[in-house]
């Protein structure tokens, strides 16, 4: 991906923050109004009206000011840095996804985001074998010229992690930096972070909740080139992490496992599914050097900052907005379909669909996919 980058000011970093930590503001909403406005301070300009002609019946929550000053003071202290996705530091292939987090925080050497990375993820309750398993191929990896990434989890994440620590490797936290999760790895990411990095999306002193989980997952899996899964369940947070690596157009690797052992399902599903074999990591590095040699989807970065495109027809907007509404159900479209179906200029239609997302009304899903909330009033 050749991309344009760019530093950005104090400013418009707390802009960035102000931006991402408001209501109803996730990645993709936020990329869609820096699209829509050209910048963060624009953006924050236009959430209330946005929200309210959207449906929402009170003022939107948006970010303090004082509280993002807060935010940055606090990651500054304890040495963490904060990455928005528009500058050279920010970790291109996850710049690539459609819901990569506009700001990252990172501990550590956050020069080794440049570097080509493979996920190994796996069961918490991993077998002995496992986790050597996953130990070697880390180390192997690691002199091949890879970086490991994982989630610092119990069982095959560790592994991963501890075998990729002479080379460096990259640990991505469902919480906040400063909250070592589980609190038994602490002495790992002491080592981790020395040598390697770790990052996340959330806020210094976020305690980590269910919910984080697979946004954690997604993180791991848009960092990497390929997501290598060593043992899992069936329904387990490293098959979402597999499956989040295909929909990003990533590589997925499986370890085959006996019939008999639970663990092996997960991994043996994904094998008969068409996930690719391996035993090494040549079997790895193998299927990443083409990769490497393609590029990855067109970068944002050219969007940041540019001019707010012509203002649209308002009773337009209305009009679409209310067909939108008329139209959709629980069960997610694309808004390519929504456009065919209801006949209407993608400008007007995502604007239209902005509105209702701030007002709460409707939630973007992976895959350009948009559903209204079952919970969402009139």
């Amino acid at each position: 991906m050749d991309a344009e980058i760019r530093e950005i000011s104090t400013a418009e970093r707390l802009d960035w923050l102000r931006l991402i930590r408001s209501e109803n503001v996730g990645p993709r909403t936020f990329f869609r109004l820096i699209e829509r406005f050209g910048t963060a301070a624009a953006a924050l300009d236009a959430l209330p009206g946005l929200a309210r002609r959207g449906g929402l019946r009170r003022p939107i929550t948006i970010c303090p000011r004082g509280a993002a000053e807060r935010e940055m003071e606090t990651a500054h202290k304890l040495g963490h840095t904060l990455l928005a996705a528009a500058e050279g530091g920010y970790p291109r292939w996850l710049a690539a996804i459609e819901d990569a987090p506009p700001v990252i925080s990172v501990i550590g050497a956050p020069s080794l985001l440049a570097k080509p990375m493979v996920a190994i993820v796996g069961a918490r309750n991993a077998s002995l074998n496992g986790r050597t398993f996953a130990r070697r191929l880390a180390a192997d990896l690691g002199r091949a010229g890879m970086v490991v990434v994982s989630g610092l989890a119990r069982g095959i994440d560790a592994a991963a992690h501890e075998g990729a620590l002479a080379t460096g490797t990259v640990a991505v936290m469902a919480g906040g930096l400063d909250v070592i999760y589980p609190p038994e790895n602490a002495g790992l990411y002491a080592d981790l972070v020395a040598t390697g990095a770790a990052i996340s999306e959330m806020p210094a002193g976020t305690q980590p909740q269910a919910s984080h989980f697979p946004r954690r997952n997604r993180i791991v899996s848009g960092l990497a080139l390929g997501v290598v899964v060593v043992e899992a369940a069936l329904r387990s947070g490293s098959l979402i992490t597999a499956r989040l690596a295909a929909e990003q157009g990533r590589e997925v690797f499986a370890v085959p496992g006996s019939p008999l052992d639970p663990r092996a399902k997960g991994p043996n599903a994904l094998l008969r599914d068409g996930a690719t074999l391996i035993e090494g990591a040549a079997d790895v590095t193998d299927v990443l050097a083409d990769l490497l040699r393609r590029p990855l989807a067109e970068s944002r970065s050219s969007a940041y900052g540019a001019p707010a495109p012509a203002p649209l027809d308002e009773a337009a907007i209305g009009a679409a907005r209310t067909a939108v509404l008329d139209q959709l159900g629980s069960v997610p479209v694309t808004v390519d379909e929504i456009a065919r179906d209801l006949d209407l200029p993608v400008p007007i239609l995502q604007v239209a669909l902005l509105e209702l997302e701030l007002a709460g009304r409707l939630e973007r899903l992976p895959g350009g996919r948009v559903g209204l909330l079952a919970d969402a009033g009139p």
